[in-house]
């Protein structure tokens, strides 16, 4: 994590990291070890500094999940914006989509965390509109393709079960890593079955 070069006693951690700073490492140790690790005295360690100067920035944990939480939403949407906004066919998008997603990156890792406590006061909302914003996305790159709005919502349902799936099959090492022979194959198995029409 970046820090700048003022000392790292009293005050001078006030200035060494901010909130980003937090809310970055937060969920990085949310997708390590998942929502329970999420304390202030581990998280300061990691970051090499003391608690005392987590507390100028925040008031207390939730307050940090709320704000982790909010700009990990926030990075999602952005991705699917861009994914959006892109000007190849939709099967390509939907292509591009799968094949992102069976790469275990730290987003992936965030989100099979967050599924672990769907009834979380603070995880719970955000899961759901994560989902429903993916889905969306799906469904409209189907409809594009030719599907009627229903056959295709269902088709995005599918293709949404299949990723969440895979993502909990990889965290147990029961399906091909990225960096295994059998991975490509496999990939261009689920997009010949889940997008062309």
């Amino acid at each position: 994590m970046a820090k700048s070069s003022t000392d790292n006693s009293g005050g001078g951690e006030k200035a060494s990291l901010t909130p980003a700073d937090w809310e970055q490492e937060a969920l990085a140790l949310i997708a390590e070890k998942g929502i329970a690790a999420l304390r202030v005295e581990p998280l300061a360690r990691r970051l090499g500094i003391t608690k005392g100067s987590f507390y100028w920035h925040f008031p207390g944990r939730d307050e940090l999940l709320s704000k982790a939480l909010a700009r990990w939403e926030q990075q999602d949407r952005q991705h699917l914006r861009l994914s959006l906004s892109a000007g190849s066919a939709p099967a390509e998008r939907l292509a591009d989509f799968v094949w992102r997603t069976s790469r275990q990156t730290l987003t992936h890792r965030i989100y099979v965390a967050l599924c672990a406590s769907p009834d979380h006061p603070c995880i719970g909302p955000v899961l759901r509109r994560v989902t429903e914003r993916r889905i969306k996305y799906l469904a409209a790159a189907l409809e594009e393709l030719g599907l009627p709005t229903t056959e295709a919502r269902h088709r995005a349902n599918l293709m949404y079960s299949s990723y969440v799936g895979y993502l909990q099959l990889q965290a147990q090492g029961l399906v091909p890593d990225k960096d295994e022979p059998d991975f490509d194959a496999y990939v261009q198995h689920v997009i010949e079955t889940l997008i062309e029409i």
